[in-house]
């Protein structure tokens, strides 16, 4: 287990997953994503391959010197190179296909029934609603979660601030009354952190199985 608890309010009410590397895990399939993306990138902007991927990984390189060593996504780098993220968007509403990579987790459902049953769960994403929903049906864990929140809710992509102060009004409750669950900090935890919510960083599905577990404690 390689779970980091941030903090746990006092009465929480609701849990804020991460979908892609927490609710799963599969290294192949999130490379490819990003691979995807790249590549969409260089032949709309007239790029060789390799040049396009310099640029987004120097940029982020960059970003993260000028920010105390946080990592921004790969929608705000994109963003940041001129690529709206309506653009993005489309992209990846296109070229994500979790059906080819992902199957149903049988333990992920019966650990999604156990917490909600005492919690609201909204996942947030930074792919489209449709994929993330896409994502969470062939989890089999669709049944579970009452909201999502998605790149193309609000044309933001996460640590944006507003994206989870939504996910909190999505599950009728208080920032300071959510957990937010992610497999990155800078990007699922960090503003969570921030603005007062609790926060338990995973490192992929096996870490989300032991979360009623930790919660009882």
């Amino acid at each position: 287990m390689h779970v980091t608890v941030y903090g746990i309010p006092e009465k929480p009410a609701a849990i804020i997953f991460d979908i892609d590397g927490t609710l799963y895990t599969n290294e192949e399939y999130i490379q490819n994503q990003i691979d995807s993306q790249i590549r969409r990138f260089a032949e709309t902007r007239g790029l060789e391959g390799l040049k396009a991927r310099n640029m987004i990984f120097s940029y982020r390189d960059e970003w993260a010197k000028l920010n105390g060593g946080k990592r921004p996504s790969l929608g705000n780098v994109l963003k940041d190179l001129g690529v709206p993220i309506s653009e993005t968007v489309e992209w990846r509403k296109e070229l994500i296909h979790p059906e080819r990579y992902l199957s149903a987790d049988k333990k992920l459902a019966e650990t999604l029934a156990v917490l909600a049953a005492s919690y609201k769960l909204v996942c947030l994403t930074n792919n489209p609603v449709s994929v993330g929903r896409k994502t969470l049906e062939v989890l089999g864990a669709d049944p579970f979660i009452s909201g999502i929140i998605g790149l193309d809710t609000c044309g933001a992509s996460k640590p944006d601030p507003k994206i989870f102060e939504l996910a909190a009004k999505r599950a009728d409750t208080s920032v300071d009354r959510c957990i937010s669950v992610g497999d990155r900090y800078d990007i699922d935890l960090a503003v969570p952190v921030e603005t007062g919510m609790g926060a338990i960083l995973v490192n992929g599905v096996h870490d989300v199985y032991e979360l009623p577990a930790i919660l009882k404690k």
